[in-house]
């Protein structure tokens, strides 16, 4: 159940709120609109006064419910109308108007504009012009001259909401902490209907603000990339003519003066604002050390695998900066996939960009990696290959999310954690598709079975627990492959194998050969180690990296 509580000013604010809730709506969306509940449970009905015009009945329910601020004449205060429409969720059951009617008296107790027993409370009523929500309008003015005491009204609200939703066994929504995305309106829905978009200009304003923010490495090229993707920008300028902030807005969205229609930054989400865009891209500007030049599939697939480790044993801060890293790989994945991919990858983006927010700082010092690497394949569409370096990220980027899900979790991040749960489902998906090609030409490619054997019983002496999983696991043929590319390179295939079995356990796993098959395949093409270094490893002078552990919760499937 969604409350959302809008506040209303000016003369007659009263009178066209009430307008609007007993007309047709702006898109002839209300059906028979009348009274569920009001403060003297007797108020005039507009809805059910089949004999009088509909029209002066509004005029005399308006009147009474402003008789209070009129009273005040010149210290009315300025927002004088509390409106607050309570929407339930699809597949929740229809509710009858004795049950919406005690809903929004429990509403309006919650909130302090009528608590329960107060006779001198606010005015107010409750209309239902559809199945599924009411509107509740009140004057913020109680009757006894007094304001109502309304603080964090809106933090109330919603937690009775999730009472309600426990009473009436409705969808129960998580708790949130105020760093959640605005949702767009009923109207702004409409609105997307009627222009034939297939979402709202909010939502999709969003993506395409994170999106470039996500692939520029300066504010210039990020307001280009924005140009490019046909959002007009608005820049809020200061006295010196410095940018303080700035408005978006989308071609042919327009007002009923042909204005085009602007969203602030933050108005779209908490952390797209100017300062806070700007703070993004500092981590992306180039430094004096010079980075090692290398294949960026790989350079963002170590940096996503190193997640894992900043969420279980990194500060907080530096972990929320890594996921707000993670959210920004994710944020361009879709761009530059496959198109059997992109929708899925899309749906994964737009669900966990809730959980690249909480209350928590973000600590961005150790993410230029990711979001560098990420950056050089959006740019580069030749450096795909066959497909093996999507499909090895999102190996990598399904642990991450996980972890994410179990770091949210132990934080008590109810919304963040849902998020990162349905992001992981759809990763799940587009990894299936992603590594189900490169596997089978990998399996093509398969040595010879005496080759096959000596690794079979590397592995067998290596792992024992795991030896017999992966040998029958449908992925074996592709593993023997990329551990002979190795060995052709110039590796020695069982370090390469050792190697790789002790960067993560395999205990999660759902199919431990393509685990591995990734791991060796970004091994095997990273420069041969010299003879000495080699023989320094198989005399053990060299300590194996300790595996990462997985989270006790999140179930990870590859």
């Amino acid at each position: 159940m969604i409350p959302k509580i809008i506040l209303g000013k000016g003369p007659h604010a009263t009178r066209r709120t009430i307008g609007y809730l007993f007309g047709k709506g702006r898109a002839n969306e209300h059906i028979d609109p009348h009274l569920v509940a009001s403060w003297n449970d007797f108020a005039p009905d507009p809805g059910r006064s089949p004999h009088r015009d509909p029209k002066d009945v509004e005029a005399q329910l308006a009147a009474q419910l402003d008789q209070p601020v009129k009273m005040l004449g010149n210290k009315a205060p300025k927002y004088t109308v509390w409106h607050c429409p309570v929407r339930a969720a699809p597949e929740d059951p229809l509710l009858t108007d004795a049950q919406w009617g005690d809903i929004a008296r429990r509403i309006v107790a919650a909130a302090g504009i009528a608590p329960e027993g107060d006779e001198e409370a606010c005015r107010w009523v409750a209309v239902r012009h559809a199945d599924d929500h009411i509107h509740i309008a009140a004057t913020l003015v109680r009757q006894d001259g007094r304001r109502p005491q309304r603080d964090y009204d809106q933090r109330a609200v919603q937690r009775e909401a999730r009472q309600i939703e426990v009473d009436y066994g409705l969808r129960r929504l998580k708790p949130g902490d105020g760093t959640a995305a605005k949702r767009p309106t009923s109207k702004e829905h409409f609105k997307a209907k009627r222009l034939g978009q297939e979402a709202a200009t909010r939502d999709v304003l969003r993506q395409r603000v994170r999106r470039a923010v996500a692939a520029a490495t300066d504010e210039t090229e990020f307001f280009a990339l924005l140009e490019a993707s046909g959002v007009t920008v608005r820049l809020k300028l200061g006295p010196s003519g410095d940018a303080l902030g700035c408005n978006f807005a989308l071609p042919g969205d327009t007002n009923d003066k042909g204005e085009p229609v602007f969203y602030s930054g933050s108005a779209l989400a908490p952390d797209l604002s100017l300062p806070q865009i700007r703070r993004r891209l500092a981590t992306t500007s180039p430094e004096p050390v010079t980075v090692r030049p290398g294949n960026p599939w790989h350079q963002a697939t170590a940096a996503t695998e190193r997640i894992p480790h900043h969420l279980t044993h990194g500060d907080d801060h530096a972990a929320q900066g890594q996921l707000v890293a993670l959210g920004a790989a994710l944020d361009l994945l879709p761009v530059t996939a496959p198109v059997a991919l992109k929708a899925e990858l899309e749906q994964a983006a737009a669900v966990f960009e809730r959980a690249t927010r909480s209350r928590i700082a973000a600590d961005l010092d150790s993410t230029r990696v990711l979001r560098r690497s990420v950056q050089a394949i959006w740019k580069d569409p030749a450096l795909h290959g066959d497909g093996a370096g999507l499909a090895m990220l999102l190996d990598v980027a399904l642990t991450a999310v996980a972890f994410a899900m179990h770091w949210h979790r132990t934080r008590q991040h109810a919304q963040q954690e849902a998020a990162a749960e349905q992001a992981l489902l759809h990763l799940q998906v587009a990894y299936a598709r992603a590594a189900k090609p490169v596997l089978a030409g990998l399996a093509r490619r398969a040595p010879s079975p005496q080759t096959k054997r000596r690794y079979a019983h590397h592995l067998q002496q290596a792992v024992p627990e795991h030896a017999e999983r992966i040998l029958n696991d449908p992925a074996w043929d592709s593993l023997t492959t990329v551990l002979a590319d190795a060995e052709a390179a110039g590796h020695n295939a069982a370090a390469v194998l050792d190697q790789a079995l002790g960067q993560r356990t395999l205990d999660d796993a759902h199919s431990p050969a393509r685990a591995l098959t990734w791991r060796i395949r970004r091994l095997g093409e990273r420069h041969a180690p010299s003879p000495q270094a080699q023989a320094a490893k198989r005399s053990g002078t060299q300590r194996p990296t300790p595996p990462v552990q997985s989270p006790p919760h999140p179930t990870r499937r590859r």
